[in-house]
């Protein structure tokens, strides 16, 4: 599928433009003007609570464990590391499967 590119720019405006075509007046009135000057409030659900927790808490996780590489490492060093080579190549078999899969 094919996206065509518009060269129609979109209109730009102001919110307070958008206002006043919405309610039909050029002019703000006092009473509008002092509404869009000040702040506005915006409400997030529990949702977006939980979402922005999760992401913290990510942040702060290591990438990387490293009391499993310590332990990798000295089994190396040690001589005790054992690949398991079947495990190994179905598990390059199945990545390239999924890599294949996704592709097509």
């Amino acid at each position: 599928m094919k996206v065509d590119k518009t060269t129609n720019a979109l209109p730009t405006s102001s919110v307070a433009e958008g206002t006043a075509r919405a309610t039909g007046r050029g002019k703000s009135s006092p009473a509008s003007a002092q509404q869009e000057s000040g702040s506005t409030s915006v409400s997030l659900g529990s949702t977006a609570t939980q979402l922005h927790s999760m992401e913290n808490n990510m942040a702060n996780a290591p990438i990387v464990n490293a009391v499993k590489v310590a332990e990798i490492k000295q089994a190396i060093s040690e001589g005790r590391f054992q690949v398991n080579t079947s495990v190994v190549a179905d598990r390059l078999i199945a990545t390239v499967r999924d890599l294949i899969d996704n592709k097509a």
